[in-house]
Protein backbone atom coordinates (compact mmCIF):
# COMPACT_ATOMS: atom_id res chain seq x y z
CA UNK A 1 0.00 0.00 0.00
CA UNK A 2 3.00 2.31 0.11
CA UNK A 3 2.33 3.38 -3.47
CA UNK A 4 -1.03 4.81 -2.36
CA UNK A 5 0.67 7.33 -0.07
CA UNK A 6 2.98 8.72 -2.74
CA UNK A 7 1.92 11.07 -5.52
CA UNK A 8 5.29 11.53 -7.22
CA UNK A 9 4.78 8.34 -9.19
CA UNK A 10 1.40 9.48 -10.61
CA UNK A 11 1.39 11.16 -14.01
CA UNK A 12 -1.41 12.28 -16.33
CA UNK A 13 -0.85 11.78 -20.04
CA UNK A 14 -2.61 10.79 -23.24
CA UNK A 15 -3.72 7.19 -23.49
CA UNK A 16 -2.39 5.45 -26.56
CA UNK A 17 -2.20 1.93 -27.88
CA UNK A 18 -4.40 -1.11 -27.57
CA UNK A 19 -3.17 -2.30 -24.19
CA UNK A 20 -3.88 1.03 -22.49
CA UNK A 21 -7.33 1.26 -24.10
CA UNK A 22 -8.12 -2.26 -22.90
CA UNK A 23 -7.24 -1.01 -19.43
CA UNK A 24 -9.85 1.74 -19.93
CA UNK A 25 -12.44 -0.93 -20.69
CA UNK A 26 -11.52 -2.81 -17.52
CA UNK A 27 -11.60 0.33 -15.38
CA UNK A 28 -15.13 1.13 -16.56
CA UNK A 29 -16.25 -2.26 -15.29
CA UNK A 30 -14.37 -1.94 -12.01
CA UNK A 31 -15.66 1.53 -11.12
CA UNK A 32 -19.24 1.37 -12.43
CA UNK A 33 -19.99 -2.35 -12.58
CA UNK A 34 -20.82 -2.16 -16.29
CA UNK A 35 -21.45 -5.35 -18.26
CA UNK A 36 -19.52 -5.95 -21.47
CA UNK A 37 -22.34 -4.63 -23.68
CA UNK A 38 -22.44 -1.25 -21.88
CA UNK A 39 -18.77 -0.27 -21.83
CA UNK A 40 -17.25 2.13 -24.35
CA UNK A 41 -15.08 -0.31 -26.33
CA UNK A 42 -11.57 0.05 -27.70
CA UNK A 43 -12.83 0.56 -31.26
CA UNK A 44 -14.94 3.56 -30.23
CA UNK A 45 -12.05 5.03 -28.21
CA UNK A 46 -9.71 4.71 -31.19
CA UNK A 47 -12.16 6.36 -33.60
CA UNK A 48 -13.14 9.20 -31.24
CA UNK A 49 -9.54 10.03 -30.47
CA UNK A 50 -8.60 10.05 -34.16
CA UNK A 51 -11.52 12.45 -34.82
CA UNK A 52 -10.33 14.98 -32.25
CA UNK A 53 -11.60 13.47 -29.01
CA UNK A 54 -9.58 13.46 -25.81
CA UNK A 55 -8.58 10.33 -23.93
CA UNK A 56 -6.41 10.98 -20.89
CA UNK A 57 -5.12 8.61 -18.25
CA UNK A 58 -3.77 8.93 -14.74
CA UNK A 59 -1.00 6.37 -14.29
CA UNK A 60 0.75 5.13 -11.17
CA UNK A 61 3.94 3.95 -12.85
CA UNK A 62 2.47 1.76 -15.63
CA UNK A 63 -0.91 1.08 -14.00
CA UNK A 64 -3.96 3.00 -15.21
CA UNK A 65 -5.72 4.36 -12.11
CA UNK A 66 -8.06 6.88 -13.73
CA UNK A 67 -9.15 8.28 -17.07
CA UNK A 68 -11.15 11.03 -18.75
CA UNK A 69 -12.81 10.52 -22.12
CA UNK A 70 -14.69 12.96 -24.32
CA UNK A 71 -15.44 13.76 -27.94
CA UNK A 72 -16.09 16.71 -30.22
CA UNK A 73 -19.65 18.05 -30.14
CA UNK A 74 -21.73 20.89 -31.57
CA UNK A 75 -23.73 22.88 -29.05
CA UNK A 76 -25.49 26.24 -29.08
CA UNK A 77 -24.21 26.92 -32.58
CA UNK A 78 -20.54 26.32 -31.90
CA UNK A 79 -17.98 23.57 -31.66
CA UNK A 80 -17.66 22.12 -28.17
CA UNK A 81 -16.44 19.02 -26.37
CA UNK A 82 -18.61 16.55 -24.47
CA UNK A 83 -16.83 14.85 -21.59
CA UNK A 84 -18.56 11.49 -21.48
CA UNK A 85 -16.63 9.62 -18.78
CA UNK A 86 -14.29 10.28 -15.87
CA UNK A 87 -13.33 7.52 -13.46
CA UNK A 88 -10.75 6.98 -10.72
CA UNK A 89 -9.96 3.74 -8.91
CA UNK A 90 -11.50 3.82 -5.40
CA UNK A 91 -8.12 3.46 -3.67
CA UNK A 92 -6.85 6.65 -5.36
CA UNK A 93 -9.80 8.98 -4.74
CA UNK A 94 -7.98 11.09 -2.13
CA UNK A 95 -5.39 12.35 -4.61
CA UNK A 96 -7.54 14.99 -6.35
CA UNK A 97 -7.18 13.09 -9.62
CA UNK A 98 -10.63 13.99 -10.90
CA UNK A 99 -9.71 17.67 -10.70
CA UNK A 100 -6.33 17.09 -12.32
CA UNK A 101 -7.87 15.09 -15.16
CA UNK A 102 -10.45 17.82 -15.81
CA UNK A 103 -7.74 20.50 -15.92
CA UNK A 104 -5.67 18.39 -18.32
CA UNK A 105 -8.77 17.95 -20.49
CA UNK A 106 -9.26 21.72 -20.47
CA UNK A 107 -5.66 22.30 -21.57
CA UNK A 108 -6.06 19.93 -24.54
CA UNK A 109 -9.24 21.68 -25.66
CA UNK A 110 -7.77 25.17 -25.47
CA UNK A 111 -4.98 24.01 -27.79
CA UNK A 112 -7.72 22.85 -30.20
CA UNK A 113 -9.42 26.23 -29.98
CA UNK A 114 -12.45 24.82 -28.11
CA UNK A 115 -13.72 26.90 -25.20
CA UNK A 116 -16.84 24.98 -24.14
CA UNK A 117 -17.03 21.59 -22.43
CA UNK A 118 -20.21 19.84 -21.32
CA UNK A 119 -21.01 16.71 -19.34
CA UNK A 120 -23.77 15.21 -17.23
CA UNK A 121 -23.97 14.13 -13.61
CA UNK A 122 -26.55 12.89 -11.12
CA UNK A 123 -27.84 15.98 -9.25
CA UNK A 124 -28.43 13.93 -6.10
CA UNK A 125 -24.69 13.26 -5.77
CA UNK A 126 -23.57 16.10 -3.51
CA UNK A 127 -19.81 15.49 -3.83
CA UNK A 128 -20.05 15.73 -7.61
CA UNK A 129 -22.28 18.80 -7.37
CA UNK A 130 -19.77 20.58 -5.11
CA UNK A 131 -16.88 19.64 -7.41
CA UNK A 132 -18.66 20.74 -10.59
CA UNK A 133 -20.20 24.02 -9.45
CA UNK A 134 -17.98 25.19 -6.62
CA UNK A 135 -14.52 24.10 -7.79
CA UNK A 136 -14.90 24.22 -11.58
CA UNK A 137 -17.60 26.84 -12.08
CA UNK A 138 -20.06 25.04 -14.36
CA UNK A 139 -23.63 26.22 -14.97
CA UNK A 140 -26.67 24.24 -16.07
CA UNK A 141 -29.86 24.98 -17.99
CA UNK A 142 -31.03 21.40 -18.62
CA UNK A 143 -32.46 18.63 -16.46
CA UNK A 144 -32.74 15.29 -18.28
CA UNK A 145 -35.14 12.61 -17.03
CA UNK A 146 -33.71 9.07 -17.20
CA UNK A 147 -31.07 10.20 -19.67
CA UNK A 148 -29.57 6.68 -19.96
CA UNK A 149 -32.93 4.91 -19.71
CA UNK A 150 -34.64 3.40 -16.69
CA UNK A 151 -33.03 -0.03 -16.97
CA UNK A 152 -29.33 0.93 -16.93
CA UNK A 153 -27.20 -2.00 -15.86
CA UNK A 154 -24.70 -0.37 -13.48
CA UNK A 155 -25.17 -0.99 -9.76
CA UNK A 156 -24.79 2.80 -9.35
CA UNK A 157 -28.00 3.51 -11.29
CA UNK A 158 -30.65 1.85 -9.14
CA UNK A 159 -32.44 5.15 -8.56
CA UNK A 160 -32.89 6.13 -12.20
CA UNK A 161 -30.56 8.03 -14.50
CA UNK A 162 -31.76 11.63 -14.20
CA UNK A 163 -28.96 14.06 -15.03
CA UNK A 164 -28.06 17.72 -15.04
CA UNK A 165 -26.39 18.75 -18.28
CA UNK A 166 -23.65 21.18 -17.23
CA UNK A 167 -21.63 23.63 -19.31
CA UNK A 168 -18.05 24.60 -18.49
CA UNK A 169 -17.06 27.83 -20.24
CA UNK A 170 -13.32 27.26 -20.19
CA UNK A 171 -12.05 30.81 -20.66
CA UNK A 172 -14.73 32.70 -18.73
CA UNK A 173 -13.97 35.00 -15.82
CA UNK A 174 -16.15 32.83 -13.61
CA UNK A 175 -14.10 29.71 -14.37
CA UNK A 176 -10.80 31.53 -13.88
CA UNK A 177 -11.99 32.76 -10.48
CA UNK A 178 -13.05 29.29 -9.39
CA UNK A 179 -9.82 27.68 -10.56
CA UNK A 180 -7.74 30.45 -8.94
CA UNK A 181 -10.01 30.48 -5.85
CA UNK A 182 -10.31 34.26 -6.05
CA UNK A 183 -13.26 36.63 -5.98
CA UNK A 184 -15.78 33.92 -5.08
CA UNK A 185 -18.37 34.33 -2.35
CA UNK A 186 -21.61 32.41 -2.46
CA UNK A 187 -24.57 34.42 -1.18
CA UNK A 188 -28.13 33.23 -0.71
CA UNK A 189 -31.26 35.30 -0.49
CA UNK A 190 -33.80 34.46 2.21
CA UNK A 191 -35.78 32.13 -0.01
CA UNK A 192 -37.92 29.13 0.95
CA UNK A 193 -36.34 26.11 -0.83
CA UNK A 194 -38.49 24.32 -3.37
CA UNK A 195 -37.40 21.07 -1.73
CA UNK A 196 -36.12 20.91 1.83
CA UNK A 197 -34.50 18.22 3.98
CA UNK A 198 -36.96 17.11 6.67
CA UNK A 199 -36.01 16.12 10.21
CA UNK A 200 -36.55 12.47 9.21
CA UNK A 201 -34.30 12.92 6.12
CA UNK A 202 -37.31 12.89 3.79
CA UNK A 203 -37.85 15.56 1.12
CA UNK A 204 -40.40 18.25 1.90
CA UNK A 205 -41.91 20.11 -1.07
CA UNK A 206 -42.69 23.73 -0.39
CA UNK A 207 -45.05 26.13 -2.12
CA UNK A 208 -44.05 26.43 -5.77
CA UNK A 209 -45.22 30.04 -6.42
CA UNK A 210 -43.46 31.18 -3.24
CA UNK A 211 -40.26 29.31 -4.12
CA UNK A 212 -40.19 30.86 -7.60
CA UNK A 213 -41.14 34.41 -6.58
CA UNK A 214 -37.56 35.69 -6.15
CA UNK A 215 -34.51 36.15 -8.32
CA UNK A 216 -32.99 33.12 -6.62
CA UNK A 217 -34.43 29.67 -5.99
CA UNK A 218 -33.04 26.91 -3.78
CA UNK A 219 -33.15 23.11 -3.86
CA UNK A 220 -31.80 21.03 -0.98
CA UNK A 221 -30.49 17.46 -1.28
CA UNK A 222 -29.14 14.93 1.25
CA UNK A 223 -25.44 15.09 2.07
CA UNK A 224 -25.04 11.41 1.11
CA UNK A 225 -27.74 9.96 -1.11
CA UNK A 226 -25.80 6.69 -1.40
CA UNK A 227 -25.91 6.05 2.35
CA UNK A 228 -29.59 7.02 2.42
CA UNK A 229 -30.33 4.64 -0.45
CA UNK A 230 -28.67 1.78 1.43
CA UNK A 231 -31.04 2.48 4.32
CA UNK A 232 -34.17 2.89 2.21
CA UNK A 233 -34.51 2.67 -1.56
CA UNK A 234 -38.04 4.08 -1.22
CA UNK A 235 -36.77 7.21 0.50
CA UNK A 236 -34.07 7.63 -2.14
CA UNK A 237 -36.74 7.48 -4.84
CA UNK A 238 -38.77 10.11 -2.99
CA UNK A 239 -35.75 12.39 -3.28
CA UNK A 240 -35.46 11.63 -6.99
CA UNK A 241 -39.11 12.41 -7.56
CA UNK A 242 -39.09 15.62 -5.50
CA UNK A 243 -35.90 17.05 -6.98
CA UNK A 244 -36.98 16.10 -10.50
CA UNK A 245 -40.12 18.18 -9.92
CA UNK A 246 -38.17 21.11 -8.47
CA UNK A 247 -35.48 21.32 -11.15
CA UNK A 248 -37.94 20.97 -14.01
CA UNK A 249 -40.32 23.60 -12.62
CA UNK A 250 -37.50 26.07 -11.93
CA UNK A 251 -35.78 25.65 -15.29
CA UNK A 252 -39.12 25.95 -17.10
CA UNK A 253 -39.66 29.22 -15.19
CA UNK A 254 -36.40 30.65 -16.52
CA UNK A 255 -33.89 29.76 -13.81
CA UNK A 256 -30.33 28.50 -14.35
CA UNK A 257 -28.53 26.25 -11.88
CA UNK A 258 -25.48 28.33 -10.96
CA UNK A 259 -23.99 27.12 -7.66
CA UNK A 260 -23.92 24.54 -4.90
CA UNK A 261 -23.04 24.74 -1.24
CA UNK A 262 -22.68 22.32 1.67
CA UNK A 263 -24.65 23.37 4.74
CA UNK A 264 -25.75 22.12 8.15
CA UNK A 265 -28.87 22.60 10.25
CA UNK A 266 -28.49 21.31 13.78
CA UNK A 267 -26.85 17.91 13.43
CA UNK A 268 -28.08 17.46 9.84
CA UNK A 269 -25.77 17.99 6.90
CA UNK A 270 -27.15 18.68 3.44
CA UNK A 271 -26.35 20.23 0.09
CA UNK A 272 -28.15 23.17 -1.45
CA UNK A 273 -28.38 24.26 -5.09
CA UNK A 274 -28.62 27.94 -5.98
CA UNK A 275 -30.62 28.82 -9.08
CA UNK A 276 -30.78 32.27 -10.63
CA UNK A 277 -33.52 33.76 -12.82
CA UNK A 278 -33.01 36.07 -15.77
CA UNK A 279 -29.61 34.77 -16.86
CA UNK A 280 -28.48 32.83 -19.91
CA UNK A 281 -25.42 30.71 -20.49
CA UNK A 282 -23.92 33.55 -22.53
CA UNK A 283 -23.98 35.80 -19.47
CA UNK A 284 -21.21 33.66 -17.94
CA UNK A 285 -18.74 33.94 -20.83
Amino acid sequence: MAALTETSSIVIRDIDGGAEMRAVEELQQEVWGLPDLDIVPLTQLVAAKAAGGVLLGAFDHETLIGFAYGFVSYENGEMAHHSHMLAVKPAYRNFNLGHKLKLAQRERLLVQGITMMTWTFDPLQSLNAYFNFNKLGVVSDRYLINFYGDDAASFLLRNGTDRLWVTWLLTSRRVHERLDKTGFKLEFERVIPLVQLGIDDSPSRNNLPEGLSHEQALIEIPADINALERQSSELAFEWRDATRWAFNEAIAAGYLVVDFSRQSRGDQRFGIYLLSRGKRLGDFV
